[in-house]
């Protein structure tokens, strides 16, 4: 990567310390084979489960086998990213222990899922190294991951959602009966989900109180807290945002709806990842236009109300009476070229290739604009 080359260096992140490790590794293949090579050169960095940093030659060969997920494992060489607000070029440790310097990035895309990708801790690393990046800050980012915290800024803003009650480990092992005639009092069937974890990693549906703590306990292996929602009867209809919070308006896509079929309950890790014939998402979904415009219009609030900039999925429920409840908004939504996010995008007239280059030129004129309000 020679100095002279005057395209801007892309530095993908992907595969991290979360659960959702495999699935942020074959995102990150579909987005580098689409990275438009004329106009970006890239870094592929991969890091492993514990947290290390290297270069991935092997990118491409990242798909989803059942047998076999991809993961990014250690193999002797490292990047050291770093800290300091001057610009400075990343260093590679090689297999003897020398350290090189790269170029410097011009701007990071982080596909990394769940916690330590999502969560607003990458991201504090971009701001603290004043280093464009792709997607929400550190707010945005923190705020969204945390299920919970979604949905008490969501009701406080007055916008629909669904209700939800928080049990945390030391809430259940303190009071389970308390914690329980609160569940209750949601009504069963209930979904017990993780609070800050993403790919349906973790959720279970329950039918009764009989089998709240086997459903609890396998929730609190992803995250120590846990919220529980009543089963919404409605349609799970998804809206893309992009833009940029420095704009005066954002772009909302046409909205895509998921039917689950099969031997799945919801819409779980298998039915987006691995048997990709018993969900189906249409784009545009199948409701009147009334209904379009409120999807569009939540999800334009939602992207605003957390000060999300580049991209963001808001998932929603319409339910039989036609009112449409927010369920949940990701920062950093799957992106492989068959997910919901660019899916919607392509349906509403823009192709994979120059949505991530739209998303690469938002985070650059971010970066532009945050300095010169800055300065």
């Amino acid at each position: 990567m020679p100095d002279t080359d005057p395209r801007p260096l892309v530095a993908v992140l992907f595969g991290g310390r979360s659960s959702e490790h495999s699935v942020s590794c074959v995102t990150a293949a579909g987005v580098i084979r689409a990275i438009d090579a004329t106009a970006y050169r890239v870094l592929p960095i991969g890091i492993t489960k514990t947290g290390v940093w290297r270069i991935v030659e092997d990118w491409a060969s990242m798909h989803f086998d059942p047998a076999n997920m991809p993961e990014v494992v250690e193999n002797g060489t490292e990047v050291i990213p770093h800290v300091s607000a001057k610009g400075a070029p990343l260093l590679h440790r090689d297999f003897t222990g020398a350290v090189t310097e790269l170029d410097a990035v011009d701007v990071f895309f982080p596909l990394l899922h769940g916690q330590y990708g999502e969560d607003g801790t990458i991201q504090g690393l971009f701001e603290l190294s004043d280093t464009a990046f792709v997607g929400s800050g550190v707010f945005a980012s923190a705020a969204s991951m945390d299920k919970h915290y979604t949905k008490s800024l969501m009701a406080q803003a007055g916008i629909p959602t669904c209700p939800w009650e928080l049990v945390t480990e030391p809430m259940w092992d303190a009071d389970r009966a308390e914690a329980e005639a609160r569940i209750t009092g949601l009504g069963f069937p209930v979904f017990v989900k993780p609070a800050r974890a993403g790919s349906s990693m973790g959720v279970s549906r329950v039918e009764t109180a009989a089998g709240l703590d086997r459903a609890l306990q396998a929730a609190f292996d992803h995250d120590s807290k846990v919220i529980v929602e009543p089963q919404v009867h409605g349609r799970e209809i998804e809206c893309a945002v992009l833009g940029s919070l420095h704009d005066a308006e954002v772009r909302t896509s046409l909205p895509g709806e998921i039917e689950v079929s099969g031997d799945h309950d919801f819409y779980d890790f298998d039915a987006k990842y691995l048997d990709l014939a018993d969900a189906e998402l249409t784009c545009p979904a199948r409701v009147d236009e009334a209904t379009t415009a409120r999807i569009r219009e939540l999800s334009d609030q939602v992207f605003r109300l957390f000060d999300c900039t580049g991209l963001a999925r808001v998932d929603t429920f319409v339910t039989e009476s036609g009112e449409v409840l927010i369920n949940e908004i990701n920062t950093l939504p799957g992106f492989t070229p068959t997910s919901a996010y660019p899916f919607m995008w392509a349906n509403t007239g823009l192709d994979y290739t120059d949505l991530i280059s739209e998303l690469i030129g938002i985070a650059l004129r971010d970066h532009a604009r945050a300095r010169t309000s800055v300065g």
